[in-house]
């Protein structure tokens, strides 16, 4: 069985800086496991990792879209199982690193998909249905689902609906019927930390973001007309509407990356088989050290 090793927590919690120590100590390749760094032009606001931070580690499925192109849990399934098999072969360990959960685990698990999410009928049956609407018909059959899925959410919400409706089974019933075994020996390292402390890094990194370009880089994909969805560029709309100042529109980006940072937390801890550590932020290099005997005892198991 493939070995996988995974690094995941939530945004701003050092993911990336132990990613690379680790890539380069068990010779390791890196694959994204983030769902908007797959994006193109999308670097700032994501905090994608440059050139320069790789320090020569080989990465994996980094700007492989244009920002108005679709792209599915089905499609970064298919890619992470074809890079694993890639590096593996190679001799060397995959390592996912990302905080995107459900894609993560899609990968990781036999997780089989009943259509590709875009069904028009399903569209078309709720389309008087105003996004709260929606949201409370969801909570009506799954409420754990609901709970996971922000209301504005509509694709992620009728993707839900859909699957309730085609399979009478709600998507969190479904998800426990493919979600047994792993596919592969994996071990999963979740990184945390007290919560003051990673809000006060989720609120410097922001404001680095401005500082190194961040409204020009959401003004170059708004100007070309490239959708604003995700955390960090959406906001900015209003600012482009003379809605909001541009204070405003970063304070908004602080508290929703904040609110999305603790539902990566609920999400791995209900979802994943995690190996929790704490980030020690006053002695980074022996909380590296410590994870990477563990990572190492693994790898010697058969």
């Amino acid at each position: 069985m493939e070995k996988v090793l995974v690094i995941i927590g939530p945004t701003a919690v050092g993911k990336t800086d132990l990613s690379i120590f680790l890539a380069q100590q068990l010779n390791g390749e890196i694959i994204n496991g983030d769902s908007v760094q797959i994006y193109k032009g999308l670097d700032i606001g994501t905090a994608k990792i440059s050139d320069e931070e790789k320090q020569g580690v080989m990465h994996h499925l980094l700007d492989i879209k244009e920002p108005d192109e679709e792209f599915s849990v089905a499609e970064f399934q298919s890619l992470v199982r074809s890079k694993i098999t890639e590096i593996t072969n190679k001799g060397k360990l995959p390592i996912i690193c990302g905080g995107t959960g459900l894609y993560i685990q899609a990968a990781l698990y036999d997780y089989k998909f009943t259509q590709d999410g875009r069904n028009n009928e399903i569209n078309k049956k709720y389309a008087q249905f105003s996004n709260e609407e929606l949201h409370l018909q969801l909570a009506k059959i799954d409420m754990l689902s609901a709970q996971n899925i922000h209301f504005n959410n509509r694709r992620r919400v009728l993707r839900a609906l859909d699957i309730f409706e085609n399979s009478q089974k709600t998507k969190t019933e479904l998800l426990k019927s493919q979600l047994k075994e792993l596919l592969y020996d994996t071990f999963i390292i979740g990184l945390n930390l007290d919560r003051k402390i990673l809000y006060e890094r989720i609120n410097k990194r922001v404001d680095l973001m401005i500082k190194t370009g961040l409204l020009r880089e959401v003004i170059s994909l708004y100007d070309k007309g490239y959708p604003l969805k995700a955390i960090g560029y959406r906001e900015f709309i209003d600012y482009f509407n003379n809605k909001r100042s541009l204070d405003e529109v970063i304070d908004t980006i602080k508290q929703n990356t904040r609110h999305y940072a603790k539902r990566q937390l609920t999400y791995f801890r209900n979802k994943l088989p995690v190996n929790w550590f704490e980030n020690n932020l006053g002695n980074q290099f022996q909380i590296k050290k410590d994870i990477l005997k563990t990572v190492k005892s693994w790898l010697v198991k058969k």
